[in-house]
């Protein structure tokens, strides 16, 4: 590509000048979120300090500000820096060029959305914390979704952090494995298939997972996505808290399943990226799909918002988890609707799910009949399970989609067990056995923590299969 004329009689300026408007662009850094190698492309070309490089360093600097920073063209056309217009395309480096800009996580506000109003971030800011002051912490603002490498043991793994970000983030995996295994068309799916993802199919992956959870939170009628844009369009009050990019949303509505899936898959950066706020641009679109008219409904008198403080961050109510699982923020686990201890009506999971939830605590009473899992989330239509085990969350599966339909499959089954902790470099395999002889669960017990019968893991899974034996096939329990 051929350097244009303003380029070619801006040889003559001094080197040190085009050095420093080159890094003035480092304050655009996390708007257009530069791909470090390439900014560390154009220092070197600066440094070689010969003509042609100068010249096209230049140049390109000049294309890029002209193109963010005034120049209104149309959508068909472009500036060439002289006036002439020129067909969309012609005068732009292509996308497979070394300095081509990767997509921002903040997109332009003239992007087709309708803008965030003061009476929407208010409502949300109130349905997530119960009042407008409180804003998220630092974890919180710093997650987004992020696979581990492609074509490893965990290519098909998020990478999660901790507190209420970990539970939303793992039970986004379940969707991921559903995807994966049962629902993805024109692809193996079996175990092996999950270690030998490429880059492309990680995406493609997440979007339909994500996708897949939105439309289910809009009853299959429509989805709302939440984007950051460039704009501020909610001034902070006395009564409304800014926290400085819930003011600057934009709303997209979708239509339908497959819509959805690719206008998440034509913004992902804003999910996946560093810095993006991934985590909580899906949480604001769950709850606008799900829309404050039904949540009010599905809450009750023991959850009337969506997050709890804790050391110094915020957890995620069960209500959440459910939304992301079943489509419905019901507060609680057991079937159907039950009474608590004043009398009060409290709503549980009314129908089975893709994926299911497990949980067991240490502490935990079994007579507490409102904290025990029904069979809506026992046993879900797919075998995938988030777990809560002692408060920490992770994600078992097995790739038999007939283990919870044929009592023969589930006399002797295979698991994988995937907990996001940094150590685990694969999923742990399991084999359950539902019929092993007395003795041998007697005998049993955990040879690496003496004195502890069963691991963690091992105490979930049976509270599914409650005479199961656990083998680890060779691994140490860690969960």
């Amino acid at each position: 590509m051929e350097p244009s004329d303003e380029a070619q009689n801006s040889q003559g300026l001094d080197l040190e000048e085009i050095t420093r408007r080159i890094l003035f662009l480092d304050k655009w850094r996390e708007i257009f979120s530069y791909h470090r190698k390439i900014h560390s492309l154009f220092i070197k070309c600066c440094l070689l300090k010969t003509r042609n490089t100068v010249c096209f360093v230049f140049w390109w600097w000049r294309r890029f500000t002209q193109n963010h920073e005034g120049d209104h063209t149309s959508a068909g056309e472009t500036e060439d820096g002289t006036g002439r217009p020129q067909p969309k395309g012609q005068g732009h480096l292509p996308s497979s060029s070394l300095c081509s800009v990767p997509k921002p996580s903040i997109i332009s506000s003239k992007s087709g959305g309708f803008p965030v109003s003061l009476a929407m971030a208010t409502k949300l800011r109130q349905t997530l914390f119960g009042n407008t002051t409180q804003v998220f912490s630092s974890d919180w603002t710093k997650a987004y979704f992020q696979f581990h490498e492609p074509f490893s043991d965990l290519a098909f793994a998020l990478q999660v952090g901790k507190g209420g970000v970990r539970s939303i983030q793992m039970a986004v995996q379940g969707s991921i494995i559903k995807y994966l295994l049962f629902t993805r068309k024109g692809k193996d799916c079996n175990f092996f298939s999950l270690c030998r993802m490429s880059k492309h199919d990680q995406d493609r992956t997440l979007a339909a997972a994500l996708a897949g959870i939105l439309w289910a939170a809009g009853a299959a009628q429509k989805a709302t996505l939440c984007l950051i844009t460039e704009d501020t369009y909610v001034v902070p009050t006395p009564g409304y808290s800014g926290d400085g990019f819930s003011e600057r949303l934009q709303l997209f509505e979708l239509s339908d399943k497959e819509t959805t899936e690719k206008f998440i898959y034509d913004h992902l950066q804003c999910f996946k990226r560093e810095g993006s706020r991934g985590v909580i641009l899906f949480l604001y679109s769950l709850i606008f799909s799900r829309t404050f008219e039904r949540l009010q409904k599905e809450l009750d008198v023991s959850t009337t918002h969506l997050l709890q403080p804790n050391a110094g961050g915020f957890l995620c109510r069960q209500a959440v988890l459910n939304l992301i699982l079943t489509g419905r923020a019901s507060p609680h686990v057991f079937n159907g609707c039950q009474k608590g201890k004043s009398q009060e009506i409290l709503h549980g999971v009314l129908t089975r799910s893709d994926v299911g939830y497990l949980q067991w605590g240490k502490d935990t009473s079994e007579g507490d009949r409102l904290s025990q899992v029904g069979s809506m989330l026992k046993t879900p239509k797919l075998p995938i399970w988030l777990c809560n085990i002692n408060g920490n969350y992770s994600v078992l599966f097995s790739t038999n989609r007939q283990l919870l339909s044929d009592w023969r499959v589930e006399r002797l089954f295979d698991l994988y067990f995937y907990s996001g902790r940094p150590a685990q470099s694969k999923p742990a395999h399991l084999t359950v056995d539902t019929h092993s002889h007395h003795w041998e669960r007697v005998q049993h017990k955990d040879e690496h923590s003496p004195g502890r019968r069963f691991s963690p893991l091992e105490m979930v899974i049976r509270t599914k299969w409650r005479d199961a034996t656990i083998n680890w096939n060779g691994s140490a329990p860690f969960f």
